[in-house]
């Protein structure tokens, strides 16, 4: 379980940054309207959530892949904390019981952000990245050509 763990959470948090990357590209205008309703208007504008759509499901690819993890774990949190502040109500008061606006389908937004941290904390444990891999590979052949 403890190494198969990240990798899932990281295939699963790096597929949702490519779902809602590629939702930026083919619905623009429901990226437009999340924009607006969560992150005060700020990128409305169609060419903005396109880039944001490019980079997020580039970064998404590569996490599932598990490359430049060092780099990108850190842009994902930021990402994801990002998201989470969009939706703060709905994290702090879920069923909307003394804030307006609440929708407990948005509370899963700190578990994620959670799980972004938790990936970024045990880098090394997850041997199963790409990043692990290629160093491992790098390690066995520098070792076999000293023999």
């Amino acid at each position: 379980m403890k190494r198969w763990g990240p990798f899932l959470l990281r295939v699963t948090t790096g597929w949702l940054l490519v779902l809602w990357g590629l939702d930026k590209l083919q619905n623009v205008a429901h990226a437009q309207a999340v924009a607006e309703t969560y992150y005060f208007g700020i990128g409305t504008q169609m060419m903005v959530q396109q880039i944001f759509g490019v980079l997020e499901t580039l970064l998404g690819a590569m996490v599932i892949l598990g490359r430049h993890r060092r780099r990108l774990y850190p842009v994902m949190l930021v990402v994801l904390l990002f998201t989470s502040i969009g939706v703060w109500k709905s994290i702090i008061d879920p069923w909307g019981w003394f804030l307006d606006g609440s929708n407990v389908l948005f509370y899963p937004s700190a578990i994620i952000a959670a799980g972004a941290l938790l990936l970024w904390g045990t880098i090394d444990e997850d041997d199963l990245a790409l990043d692990a891999i290629m160093m491992l590979a790098a390690r066995t052949g520098s070792s076999s050509e000293r023999s």
